[in-house]
């Protein structure tokens, strides 16, 4: 099986190389869509708890694992890829990096944890958004971020807004975030 790489782009692992599987629907964050990320999550992710809910290349995850992230989850259902995220976490010494495999979804629905950055990079072909975007507020600290990867930009449901956006060829990516009275512990009118 033919394999890639992709390199990651800033931290501790700055350019050290991944190797992932060629796979359908597996296409890695580009690296200028990085960089735009990375600078609008302020570049050093030092005690930030991160999931990657589609891990695939684990460009995404990797990266904020390099910039310093306290913990980083990456899920991943596909079993060759998961064995290639394995493998560069060994490579990598990633002792922050908790790698699960799993389906997103029935990860989120039997995961209790809260985060600060979530990743979300599904397939593009799949129709994940109208199921994802309901079950993150559970797992969101006050104040978290929702980073989204999509050919086209995802139907927002109430409650979300969109803090940052951009566009390179045919990906579209937002930073979205819940309005404060719509995070969870905080209760409007109450003091």
């Amino acid at each position: 099986m033919r394999t890639h790489r992709v390199r990651i782009i800033g931290g501790a692992w700055r350019s050290r190389l991944i190797s992932f599987p060629s796979r359908k629907d597996l296409r890695p964050t580009p690296d200028r869509v990085r960089e735009t990320l990375f600078n609008w999550l302020g570049q050093d992710l030092a005690g930030k708890r991160c999931l990657d809910l589609f891990a695939g290349s684990g460009a995404l995850g990797f990266e904020a694992a390099s910039r310093g992230a306290r913990d980083v989850v990456m899920v991943e259902r596909d079993p060759v890829t998961f064995r290639a995220l394995q493998e560069s976490s060994a490579l990598l010494g990633a002792t922050t990096v908790e790698l699960k495999r799993s389906d997103a979804l029935e990860f989120l629905r039997g995961d209790r944890s809260r985060y600060d950055v979530i990743f979300l990079d599904p397939p593009f072909t799949a129709r994940y958004w109208p199921r994802l975007l309901p079950l993150l507020p559970g797992h969101m600290s006050p104040g978290a971020l929702v980073y989204c990867e999509s050919a086209e930009r995802p139907g927002l449901p109430a409650g979300w807004e969109i803090w940052k956006q951009g566009r390179a060829g045919q990906v579209r990516y937002q930073l979205l975030k819940r309005p404060k009275h719509e995070q969870q512990g905080d209760i409007p009118g109450n003091l």
